[in-house]
């Protein structure tokens, strides 16, 4: 057993060791400034990234980030921090939405600097405290050290950045609230000032970070990936090889989406449908904020606003609370192709009334699992929604997934029909030329955004240029609800949509 002495000694040696990697580690300076801090998993990547331009590896970084996940805590007032003590005589600017947010991250910054375990950490840096009566600047808006170059100013969207050139340009929240970051106006502004104040007070090795929650397919990130300036990193590939063949003026981009709807990767190793935070934004809580208002929840939880202007179809679709009387229950099936399809397999009604054109979608399946588990999904779906007629594609294995869920089904229903064929027309082609009439003519459960939220996504969201979709099958297989209904039609004449 240790002495008193001892274990003081033991305390002693463990906190140097925790203040010598603090100078050196972004998350270890985090964990001693800030004993609270629990690093999650995405925490470590977080701050790894952040660590990397520290160290000026990367020079122009992009974080997206769902709200209240702890950006601002590691990009806004650690990472400032931190750098003024390794890097004294680098000139910081940090610019929000707004002044008052600005100059309050500068106190925050400064506190964390007063600190004892700052002190013990950086013993050299020096910036006025409290009754500071010297020459340096010490306000809310501009802070310079006492004893290097180095000095912080903090700013709001049109605010003044002139004086010194910047070398590490901070921007964090640029947009105050969803209305404007939607405004045409408010966009155009923030755009001109990032150009004509902040870009001119860069140099050659200036670096920039922009962390932010996205509100809109316009923001700044948008505009300066319009522009060729970004590169997303998701996993895919070496992220030393990507950071190494950046061009001087392209970011790279971090996204961390508070639902994990990719397979796992280096970068996010979560399966399909973790959280990213749960011990503080539970699934259940993500998810509920999402059957609210699902688009919104796609730009600030998923960093994926999209442009409606570019998507295939018009949304809202047609929606239905209560099921006409129906003529007839049928389906439609797009077997997975290939490793990266879906299989989608729809449900849909045909109502009684001849004068209506709609197609009701009832049920469906909408996975990447493998065939033992969409086969009995498929047939189960079948026997619950007592389907009359069956169309499944062929192609690719189709065949014999129609065989099996055929085979099931019969069991215990003999009179549906179920007939496989094989699609040769060419995919795009289809999709393009149907889009209107899939519009117009399907209609959904009103609580569809709920009860299929991967499936909602992929429709509402596809788009016109196809090779910016990541799946196609969800079109695919409602162009191929509509060619069936159309083709009986012009069949059987008009009044028949069987």
């Amino acid at each position: 057993m240790l002495t008193k002495d001892e274990e003081l000694e033991l305390e002693r040696l463990l906190y140097d060791d925790q203040i010598y990697k603090s100078r050196s580690d972004l998350l270890t300076f985090t964990e001693t400034t800030y004993p609270k801090f629990q690093a999650e998993g995405f925490h470590i990547t977080f701050y790894d990234i952040l660590n990397r331009f520290a160290d000026r590896e990367i020079k122009n970084l992009i974080v997206s980030m769902p709200p209240q996940h702890g950006k601002s805590e590691g990009s806004s007032r650690r990472l400032p921090a931190y750098i003024a003590g390794k890097r004294m005589d680098d000139k910081m600017a940090l610019v929000s939405y707004s002044a008052h947010k600005a100059e309050k991250f500068g106190r925050e910054i400064m506190t964390i600097m007063r600190e004892k375990e700052y002190r013990d950490i950086f013993p050299n840096v020096s910036y006025p405290l409290r009754g500071y009566t010297g020459q340096k600047a010490n306000t809310n808006q501009t802070r310079e050290s006492i004893n290097s170059a180095g000095s912080m100013k903090f700013v709001g969207v049109g605010g003044p950045l002139t004086g010194d050139p910047v070398d590490v340009l901070i921007i964090d929240d640029l947009y105050k609230d969803w209305q404007e970051a939607n405004s045409p106006i408010v966009q155009q502004h923030v755009w001109d000032w990032y150009i004509a104040v902040a870009d001119t007070r860069l140099h050659n090795d200036s670096q920039q970070l922009i962390v932010f929650t996205r509100w809109s397919d316009q923001d700044l990130i948008a505009k300066l990936d319009d522009k060729g300036r970004v590169v997303e990193w998701n996993g895919d590939g070496d992220l030393d090889e990507i950071i190494a063949n950046l061009k001087h003026d392209q970011f790279l981009k971090i996204n961390f989406p508070a639902i994990k709807e990719d397979p796992p990767s280096e970068f996010d190793r979560r399966k399909p449908g973790e959280a990213l935070w749960p011990s503080k934004h539970s699934k259940q809580k993500l998810e509920s904020t999402r059957n609210t208002d699902p688009d919104k929840f796609d730009c600030l939880y998923q960093g994926d606003p999209q442009n409606k202007e570019g998507m295939l179809y018009q949304n809202p679709f047609k929606t239905y609370a209560d099921l006409p009387n129906l003529k007839m229950v049928k389906n439609y099936t797009d077997t997975a192709d290939t490793g990266k399809d879906y299989l989608c397999s729809i449900v849909y009604g045909v109502p009684l009334a001849t004068t209506d054109e709609h197609l009701y979608v009832i049920d469906l399946v909408y996975t990447g699992k493998p065939m033992e588990v969409t086969e009995p999904a498929t047939a189960e779906m079948f026997l619950k929604s007592k389907v009359n007629k069956a169309r499944i594609e062929s192609n690719n294995g189709g065949r014999g997934f129609a065989r099996n869920v055929e085979t099931h089904v019969k069991k215990v229903m003999r009179n549906i029909t179920i007939e496989w064929f094989h699609q040769g027309s060419n995919k795009e082609s289809r999709i393009y030329s149907n889009s209107a009439t899939v519009n117009r003519r399907i209609v959904f459960p009103i609580d569809w955004h709920i009860r299929w939220p991967e499936f909602y996504k992929n429709v509402t969201k596809y788009k016109k240029q196809f090779s910016l979709n990541k799946l196609d099958d969800a079109p695919d297989t409602l162009t191929g609800i509509v060619e069936t209904e159309i083709k009986r039609s012009d069949q059987w004449g008009s009044s028949s949509l069987v």
